[in-house]
């Protein structure tokens, strides 16, 4: 295309943007009131973003210095100490661990007294009496016992004492000493009457800060003054929120080897019955419970759903002929419940089997495996059980050896007969489901009268049971279903299942769920299925139930409620380079800190930049420095304008005090007219609305999110038939000279092959700030490199840049799509979340400030004619097929400060015979 094609273009541009003529330094551009960026507000962010930066420092420093004076007061101890005795205690430095001793085995018998022991243990808690004795408490998982350190001259010096009260809580110690008998009962541990004379004890993983909430805190409690109960002194919250201090606590790890127990039982009696173990999918085509709500998921573009039970899968397999199946696995329920009895996500214990005649078959196998959980529990776990009631006191559980059968008519008649009413004054209704507060009334009704925290309910009504469940012959009111209660709320729900696929279709219209979605759930039915029946039960509620936890949560090991996974808060960016923070800098430089360095541009890059500052680091642009700050804002000079490229590399809150700055520089050292391109638009607000700067946006960032990047799987396999090899640069290693040679070579046969005008705005320089770079290619079977493509870091929310990906004559069809893809798949496995392709054009042009009415029209129709003249948009097109989403970046230039001849420096700049 000749240079005349534009001429009109060209001509229609330089009239709406404001001169009269194309003699373009015969007018003075006005910059703008640059006072206007000295704003009150802004300086007081920037005041506030320097204190929190310097907190920062403060605290870091400090937790630096406090690790740095115990290791110097350890050495100090240490090099005082007799050799024999310095060996006695101090930091092990070795991973490897000796073999030890269990705490809980050799201390579990008071007639242990005397004998020597050797373990490993937390420490749980620290007190000191005086410099010659300290009580240390250590941790073995469910037990606590008591350690004393105390002096004994030729053993046991001052400085052992001093180091031993001063160790950090939840380090792990190797400690060797004497079991002994207290003076009197240890009520602050688990291990009452035995304690530990330490005679030494090394530190072999230590913990460098304490934990937000401690464990020996966090279990804490307290006598009620009113009530006389014990009651936590962490809320379920906190408990929560700092899970792992929970979790290591003996509380909590009680509750969990009895959640371990329960399924170990409930496999085995299932297993002595003849059922097997099978594992069904969680991602289903539909919802299956009627009246639960569900989670949907995005599944490659159609929509799935959690299963809210394992239910159809276990009928499935039923019609599968494997007789008698049980699941342990996830359940999901969508239910905004913030109750202490409700979870979004918890353990099912699910079984089902084939009947011959009747489902009591299932209950009476189900009642059965209930008892022997509760048998199994109180028998394997009884020292587990009292050290929870010393946090959540409560009660065994009573059950009987035949266990009480309720019809949903006989409860409700006996909850009425109690003289229980609703909210509203009514009695039980016959055909309505019981609500929590008439569930535990009743249970207390059958505690009183039948001695038992364990019974059944049978026959409940189908108005409250899901689709599939099978209706009662003598009265279709009526399921042929149960629950199981404990303690007064349910555990259980199970029943027989409909197994005759016309009754199962029209229940499912019924209950408003289409069997056009559920097609392989009825075929099961279609190819004929016995009578079957089963159950699903809440193993956190029986847990919480069980052993009166007061809340379900604190049977889950990483509860899941309706609060839980909350919206991350913007966190202070960890910045690669914390050397290079522009707000450090500022603070040293205006306290007169001596040697100041300014941060390498490469190193700003990589904090604070995006795409268009890689192009810095060609030989065409000038970078500026910002004495102050230690800021850069790079720029390219031609034919009298300054071409500043991109967002000053600086934190935020410095852009006004940088760009003021700057721009005083360009008005007062240089003759050079600022044209201000491919910015954010943070930048182009500081431009448009405080210095009154037109803008436009013609082009974008071209990003992609790596979490939802596109496959590009034909272009893949093309490839890889072809017999192309990606290979990636070792991230720690030199790029080796001779693979250096190859790529060059194949970067000056491209070059040759190029054809026409290119826009762009750096050159092929793919061997810079290596650092920062990432390197990958492709190979032939032949073993000719097809394709390379150089990745460069960029700031923390950028990510990285695909710097360049060339596609190398006679390459294998597909081969520069595997490399992209492959790149990307590299990024995402090491963590990045975005990756930008850099900019490209936009097929219209978009206006931003100071530019509107008839100008912004014309401006509009002539860029879309350069920009289909040019075919700006190719990039594009093929960056479009990895997911791009385009991030608008803008140009911005002062009143009468572009004009024709800035219009052709653009182009000149941009374009370029390669």
């Amino acid at each position: 295309m000749s240079p005349g094609s534009f001429k009109k273009p060209l001509l229609a541009l330089n009239r709406i943007i404001g001169h009269q003529s194309a003699k373009n330094h015969m007018t003075k551009p006005k910059i703008g009131n640059i006072a206007a960026l000295d704003s009150e507000r802004e300086e007081k962010k920037l005041k506030k973003a320097l204190e929190q930066r310097v907190k920062q420092d403060e605290k870091e420093e400090e937790r630096r210095s406090f690790q740095q004076r115990r290791k110097e007061e350890e050495e100090r101890a240490l090099s005082t100490d007799p050799p024999e005795i310095a060996a006695r205690y101090g930091t092990k430095t070795s991973d490897v661990l000796v073999e030890t001793d269990s705490v809980q085995r050799l201390a579990a018998n008071p007639d242990n007294a005397g004998k020597q022991i050797e373990f490993i243990a937390r420490i749980h808690h620290t007190r000191s009496l005086s410099s010659k004795l300290a009580f240390i408490v250590f941790r073995e998982q469910i037990e606590t016992i008591q350690g004393v350190v105390a002096y004994k001259e030729g053993h046991i010096t001052e400085n052992f004492v001093r180091w031993a009260e001063h160790l950090m809580t939840e380090s792990h110690v190797h400690v060797k000493g004497t079991l002994q008998r207290p003076p009197e009962e240890v009520k602050g541990c688990s291990i009452h009457d035995l304690e530990v004379l330490v005679e030494s004890m090394h530190l072999v993983v230590p913990v460098k800060e304490h934990l937000p909430v401690d464990v020996f805190s966090i279990d804490l409690v307290e006598m009620d003054e009113e009530s006389h109960q014990l009651e936590s002194l962490a809320s379920t919250r906190v408990r929560v929120a700092n899970r792992l201090a929970y979790l290591r606590t003996p509380t909590a790890q009680s509750i969990f080897r009895i959640n371990s127990g329960i399924c170990s039982i409930f496999r085995s009696v299932l297993e002595g019955h003849g059922f097997i173990e099978i594992h069904t999918p969680k991602l289903m085509p539909a919802a299956t419970e009627s009246g639960a709500e569900v989670f949907k998921v995005n599944y490659f573009g159609r929509t799935a759903f959690l299963a809210q039970s394992p239910q159809l899968s276990k009928q499935l397999s039923i019609s599968a002929d494997f007789g008698r199946v049980f699941e342990i696995g996830p359940v999901f329920r969508a239910e905004d419940s913030n109750t202490h009895r409700h979870l979004t996500e918890y353990t099912g214990l699910d079984l089902e089997m084939a009947i011959n005649s009747d489902y009591h078959e299932a209950l009476n196998i189900i009642d059965d495996m209930m008892k022997s959980i509760f048998k199994g529990i109180y028998t394997r776990f009884r020292r587990e059980i009292e050290i929870i009631k010393t946090r959540f006191p409560h009660e065994d559980l009573v059950w009987l050896e035949k266990t009480p059968v309720f019809t949903f008519k006989e409860a409700i008649a006996l909850l009425n007969e109690s003289g229980w009413t609703d909210d509203h004054g009514k009695p039980a209704s016959e055909l309505e489901d019981l609500s929590t507060r008439a569930e535990i009334r009743l249970g207390e009704v059958i505690k009183k009268k039948y001695n038992t925290d364990y019974y059944i309910i049978d026959k409940f009504p189908a108005s409250v049971r899901p689709f599939y469940t099978h209706p009662d012959e003598e009265d279709p009111r009526f399921t042929n279903s149960f629950d199981i209660f404990l303690r007064g709320q349910e555990i259980t729900t199970g029943g027989q299942r409909i197994h005759k696929p016309d009754v199962l279709v029209e229940r499912m219209k019924k209950a408003g769920i289409e069997p056009f979605g559920m097609q392989e759930y009825l075929q099961g039915f279609e190819y004929g299925v016995l009578p079957h029946a089963g159950c699903g039960i809440g193993l956190e509620r029986i847990i919480f139930l069980m052993l009166s936890l007061g809340d379900i949560r604190n049977a889950s090991l990483f509860p899941r409620d309706p609060k839980s996974l909350p919206e991350q808060k913007a966190e202070v960016v960890r910045l690669p380079h914390p050397e290079a923070d522009t707000i450090r800098y500022a603070y040293d430089f205006e306290h007169g800190y001596p040697n100041l360095e300014m941060p390498t541009v490469e190193k700003l890059i990589a904090n604070y930049g995006d795409a268009t500052n890689t192009s810095w680091l060609d030989d065409r642009y000038h970078v500026w420095r910002h004495e102050p700050t230690g800021a850069a804002i790079g720029y390219a000079e031609e034919n009298g304008y300054a071409l500043v490229m991109g967002n000053p590399l600086c934190d935020p809150h410095q852009y006004n005090i940088v760009i003021r700055d700057f721009l005083k520089h360009m008005r007062s050292q240089k003759d050079l007219r600022p044209l201000w391109l491919l910015v954010s638009a943070e930048i182009e607000e500081i431009l448009g609305s405080k210095l009154g700067w037109r803008t436009l946006s013609c082009v974008a960032e071209e990003r992609v999110t790596i979490a939802d990047a596109k496959k590009v799987a034909k272009k893949e396999r093309q490839a890889e038939d072809a017999g192309v090899i990606i290979k990636e640069q070792p991230i720690d290693e030199p790029v080796p000279e001779e693979l250096r040679k190859r790529i060059d070579k194949r970067i000056e046969d491209w070059k040759a092959g190029r054809t026409g005008r290119q826009v762009h705005i750096t050159e092929v320089r793919p061997w810079v700030d290596m650092e920062h770079r990432r390197y990958l290619w492709a190979e032939t079977k032949e073993g000719e490199i097809a394709a390379f493509c150089v990745l460069h870091k960029l700031s923390p929310q950028n990510g990285y840049q695909i710097k360049f990906a060339l596609d190398f004559p006679d390459s294998p069809n597909g081969t520069i799509e595997a490399l992209i893809s492959a790149s990307i798949q590299m990024l995402a496995k090491a963590g990045i979340q975005h990756v930008t392709f850099g900019a490209g054009a936009l097929p219209e042009m978009v206006t931003g400030g100071n530019l509107d009415g008839i100008r912004a029209k014309i401006l509009s129709k002539t860029y879309r004619t350069v920009a289909q003249q040019l075919r700006l948009v190719q990039k594009s097109e093929f960056r479009e097929k990895f997911g791009t989403k385009n991030d608008l970046v803008y140009i911005c230039y002062p009143f009468m400060g572009l004009g024709v001849s800035g219009t052709r420096t653009l182009i000149k700049f941009f374009e370029d015979e390669m």
